[in-house]
């Protein structure tokens, strides 16, 4: 039983009034809530596990990333999770949904420890009309003061998140970093969704204001999943965390949860705009003395974040669903500066392609990246992906092939160079792309097929330059370059090589060397 003083669904305002009368934040000059997380200012995947039990063993990709823990060990966390939420003076719970379609909704309550906990869970999640009969489906611990000892608690630091399938429960001790809440969720409904036949995705969704068309964008933090569906021009779904089912789109949350490092409010107004609406709440933003943001200063993180309901997004689409997608693109960030921009995928290449999950790790997302590296992630979402790969791959063929769905791999990071002796892709561009994509322009444009990748490069796209289509062009050693691009083409097939079982098709699709 908890005790002390319990706030039930409290509202935003009370919240926020809260969140400042406990100093758990400080306040902007717009009146942002600022919060500063201390040791823990990205995810901390060395400290995530899931208890491992009979009902869930055969099914779980256990590895590096889903690392188990006995049931014995959650039990003593649990234990002390609870017993220090519940003597504490004052403790919040917020009931929620996850999943904008009914049919697949997970109910989920929140017993956080914090007020601002409570007020992020309040912004990206659903909220209910009523709490009348709500029953939740999964209840997560959230106690920043509670730390494990890693020599009785069968953990690696004092830090843990830890999910439990049986009990229907998430524990998440000693990290401030909100974050965790959110993957923790996502990664719940990766395991639920697919055994329903539902494709669970790592990626931003939105549709066209006239037609309504669908289109989805997949990567890892830091490759633009938010900032390239946050378009003036579409409807916003969501930013991050979808589900496609044979209703069409759904999106998980009710908010977002956006970087913001080096944001410029030319290049990305509506972000701006909600980052300095009253009551969001941010993380690890250094705030000037005049109490302005300065989004240039890393002193904290890279990764900078800002939590807001989905409405402070003009253009969202509220109830959080959409047709089936017209569009897929996969997003990576290349810091080796030799990937195209933009590339037309085969089916048998975007299998290859989700499998590969290929990015630059950049510096924040998680504790320890100081500079970009390279990085397979399959699905571009392995660190939230419980179950055995080909449960997913097979998802998403399954729905390609079935609504006819294009995908494409456009590439947002290094050209002329690899980071430190090039530069970034201009938003400019890599948005005259997207909009090209999804406009239908690039379905039927001439491609030459790529010797090392392998991939099938448009020879032009409306409103860009074509040198910056050919990598190689922009090169000063075009020799380098062949050293770098198959250097990569090697990580490609080495990390391949780890999953069983894959069709010839999909290998004979990657780089060729």
């Amino acid at each position: 039983m908890l005790s002390g003083k319990i706030y039930h669904n409290p509202s935003v305002d009370f919240l926020v009034k809260k969140v400042l009368e406990k100093k758990e934040a400080i306040e902007s000059a717009s009146k942002t809530l600022v919060v500063y997380t201390g040791q823990y200012t990205g995810r901390s995947p060395q400290d995530r596990f899931i208890v491992d039990t009979k009902k869930v063993h055969n099914k779980i990709n256990w590895g590096k990333i889903n690392v188990p823990i006995s049931p014995e060990h959650y039990k003593k966390l649990e234990t002390k999770t609870k017993n220090y939420i519940n003597n504490l003076p004052e403790h919040f719970i917020v009931d929620s949904y996850v999943g904008a379609d009914k049919k697949y909704q997970l109910s989920v309550r929140v017993i956080s420890e914090t007020a601002y906990q409570a007020l992020f869970v309040t912004y990206l999640f659903r909220r209910p009309k009523t709490i009348d009969k709500f029953k939740p489906d999964l209840t997560i611990y959230a106690s920043p003061s509670t730390k494990a000892d890693p020599k009785t608690d069968g953990t690696n630091s004092d830090a843990f998140i830890i999910l439990n399938f049986d009990k229907k429960t998430i524990l998440i001790g000693t990290t401030k970093y909100a974050g965790e809440i959110k993957k923790s969720v996502f990664s719940y409904m990766n395991y639920l969704l697919p055994q329903k036949n539902v494709f669970p995705m790592h990626c931003s969704a939105n549709v066209e204001k006239n037609t309504k068309q669908t289109a989805l964008f997949f990567g890892l933090s830091g490759t633009g999943k938010t900032t390239l569906s946050a378009d003036p021009d579409r409807y916003l779904i969501g930013d991050d965390e979808h589900g496609w089912s044979k209703n069409g789109i759904f999106n998980f949350e009710g908010g977002c949860y956006a970087k913001c490092i080096r944001i410029k409010k030319e290049s990305e107004p509506q972000i701006w705009s909600a980052i300095h609406r009253p009551g969001t709440l941010t993380e690890n933003i250094v705030v000037n003395k005049d109490g302005s943001f300065d989004f240039e200063d890393d002193s904290f993180t890279e990764n900078t974040r800002a939590g807001y309901p989905l409405e402070f997004i003009q253009n969202a689409v509220k109830n959080g669903l959409g047709k089936h997608p017209k569009d897929v693109i996969f997003l990576t960030a290349d810091a080796s500066g030799v990937l195209p921009p933009v590339a037309r995928l085969t089916p048998n290449q975007a299998a290859f392609h989700f499998l590969s999950g290929y990015t630059s790790k950049l510096a924040g997302t998680e504790r320890g990246i100081k500079e970009p590296k390279p990085t397979f992630s399959a699905f571009f979402g392995a660190p939230f992906m419980p179950l055995k790969p080909m449960i997913y791959l097979s998802l998403l063929q399954k729905y390609l092939k079935r609504y006819r769905t294009k995908v494409f791999l456009v590439n947002t990071g290094w050209m002329a160079g690899p980071y430190g002796t090039g530069y970034r892709i201009p938003i400019k561009e890599t948005r005259a792309i997207v909009s090209a994509i999804l406009s239908g322009k690039l379905n039927d444009v001439p491609c030459h097929q790529d010797r090392i990748f392998n991939l099938f490069i448009p020879k032009e796209v409306p409103g860009v330059d074509k040198n910056i289509l050919e990598p190689q062009n922009l090169w000063k050693n075009p020799e380098e370059y062949i050293t770098h691009a198959k250097k990569l083409a090697i990580l490609f097939t080495e990390n391949l090589n780890k999953f069983a079982g894959i069709h010839e098709e999909i290998i004979n699709s990657g780089p060729k060397i």
